[in-house]
């Protein structure tokens, strides 16, 4: 049979040219971006490796994992260059008796990086937490509790506004509110400050937390709010209307009903919310350069729960902005930067792989 008398066989036409250059022009532009994160993520896995791993056993740079940061002495001692962070380049020179050797110093260089990687840690776990329980209280009252009217639309609109906002503005309003506005309770009152007596002798100063890890924690959290928020109100939702009319039917009140028949099918969806806002909360640096964030900090935090949230942390994002902006460049800091890289990816990647395991599970176990 002739081709030319098929009436379906396939023709050639300007609309399906276009759709096909379309069609290529989003596939490219999709394997384009794939290249670059490739490239990215294969540069930090190639120049992080050499300072997170070695050739000899036990092939992981455990120094560069447990220790603090120090500064990196090079020197040549006996023909031989050296390279010794501060406390070996002391007890170097006290065991021969040195006063003085000729030595470069760079910044930031030598030990480890274990007070960052702790800090971020806190850091993301706690204002996670947060904002997890801020942020699923307001999309079950949103969606369940509200009556729908022009105010809620107008809240919903400004949560997504707010998702849009930079996040220097999110760590100067945590300066201003929680760094320098937000009440202590003290033994005294401070003329320099508002405050109210509150009785056996204490007195309500509005001084602020300063810099400090709980800070750091609300900081963060508001900057989740508005993607949990979305993410959990759609994720109510979806959950089929049957589920709250059956449970209504049997007698159950309006929190019960939520608490048994919605909550746990929704779960998985807010789980991946969750994610999202790891996603940005872990890599962001301006509102802990603010909040939270110290540029040396010898140890984790520690001590009773108000000790440990009066203190301030060492960061990996804000390591790396330090290391790569504030001191001069050169092959020591080259290493340590893309080591912290690779080390901070690893981290985040862990917390985020532990919510999508925790969802897969909460979804093979609430099927509907």
């Amino acid at each position: 049979m002739n081709p030319k008398s098929n009436p379906f066989a396939h023709q050639s036409s300007g609309a399906r040219l276009a759709e096909s250059a379309a069609f290529g022009l989003f596939r490219g532009a999709t394997y384009f971006i794939l290249l670059c994160a490739t490239m990215i993520f294969g540069v930090i896995v190639v120049k992080g490796s050499g300072t997170v791993f070695k050739a000899s056993p036990p092939f992981v740079n455990w120094t560069f994992l447990t220790a603090s940061p120090e500064t990196l002495y090079v020197f040549e001692f006996e023909g031989k260059k050296m390279e010794l962070g501060d406390k070996a380049f002391r007890e170097f020179k006290a065991a021969r008796g040195l006063d003085e050797i000729e030595a470069e110093s760079y910044a930031h260089s030598a030990g480890g990086i274990w007070p960052c990687i702790t800090g971020t840690f806190w850091l993301v776990i706690g204002s996670m937490g947060i904002a997890l329980f801020i942020g699923v209280s307001s999309a079950i009252f949103l969606s369940e509790y509200s009556q729908q009217g022009r105010m809620v639309e107008l809240i919903r609109l400004a949560i997504l506004n707010l998702a849009g906002v930079p996040s220097i503005v999110f760590g100067l309003f945590g300066l201003g509110l929680f760094v320098h506005f937000m009440p202590v309770v003290a033994g005294f009152d401070d003329p320099s400050t508002p405050s109210f007596p509150i009785g056996f002798g204490h007195w309500l100063n509005f001084s602020g937390w300063g810099i400090c890890l709980a800070s750091g924690w609300f900081t963060l959290a508001f900057m989740a709010l508005p993607v949990v928020i979305a993410a959990s109100e759609e994720s109510l939702k979806a959950v089929p209307r049957g589920f709250r009319e059956g449970s209504l039917a049997l007698g159950a009140t309006k929190w019960q009903a939520i608490r048994t028949n919605v909550l746990p099918y929704a779960l998985p969806g807010m789980l991946t919310s969750s994610i999202l806002g790891i996603a940005r909360v872990a890599g962001e640096t301006a509102p802990i350069l603010f909040t939270a964030a110290y540029v040396m900090r010898d140890s984790a935090p520690g001590g009773g729960l108000l000790d440990f949230l009066g203190q301030g942390v060492m960061a990996l994002p804000y390591h790396i902005y330090v290391i790569s902006s504030k001191i001069p460049q050169n092959e020591f800091t080259e290493r340590v930067q893309y080591g912290t890289a690779l080390v901070f990816l690893g981290l985040v990647t862990a917390i985020a792989m532990t919510s999508i395991l925790l969802r897969i599970r909460m979804r093979n176990r609430y099927r509907w």
